[in-house]
């Protein structure tokens, strides 16, 4: 499985997904690289709502507390715009956002700074007023660039301190999440 992700459905394949390139597309291509693969191939895109895992238990308390506290919550994720749906059906929290702007939809994606500029338009958003949250060092740089206070995503003790740091949640007595 693994010698199969890194040769055949590789991060870069699937990223192009994310930037909006259908899957049809996708698969197709792939099967003709790799005719042998075929089966698996297909497999990994119908059986891709397999592969989603929980959501993060400790952020999804965050960011029900910081939803409770009314700050305003907005998503920009790479994502194929064929594949979210599923998501958003499967993790009732992402409907706490009030506005969600997925890479696949736009036909770009992170680190490009477009992606987050269409962010900031669709919503009124100054940068210089928000604070970001991601898991990748170079989403974090863009956003960084970009005017925005950026945090990268460790663990939701870690964001949950940076959070508190910015006032943005009330200090815990206990062990973080």
């Amino acid at each position: 499985m693994e010698a199969f992700l890194a040769t055949v459905c590789t991060p870069e394949w699937n990223a192009r997904q994310d930037a909006g390139r259908p899957f049809a597309e996708a698969v197709a291509q792939l099967v003709d690289d790799f005719p042998s693969e075929r089966e698996r191939i297909v497999a990994f895109h119908e059986r891709w709502p397999e592969t989603l895992g929980e959501g993060i238990e400790g952020t999804v308390a965050i960011l029900g507390e910081l939803h409770a506290r009314a700050v305003p919550l907005y998503a920009l994720s790479n994502w194929s715009a064929e594949t979210f749906p599923v998501a958003r059906e499967r993790f009732p929290f992402l409907g706490l956002f009030e506005g969600i702007v997925i890479s696949g939809r736009e036909r770009v994606s992170k680190p490009d700074p477009r992606l987050f500029r269409v962010l900031f338009d669709r919503y009124r958003l100054d940068p210089r007023d928000a604070v970001f949250v991601d898991d990748a060092p170079r989403n974090v740089e863009v956003a960084a660039e970009m005017g925005m206070h950026a945090l990268h995503f460790t663990g939701p003790g870690p964001l949950r301190t940076a959070l508190e740091a910015l006032g943005l949640l009330g200090r815990t007595t206990g062990p973080a999440a």
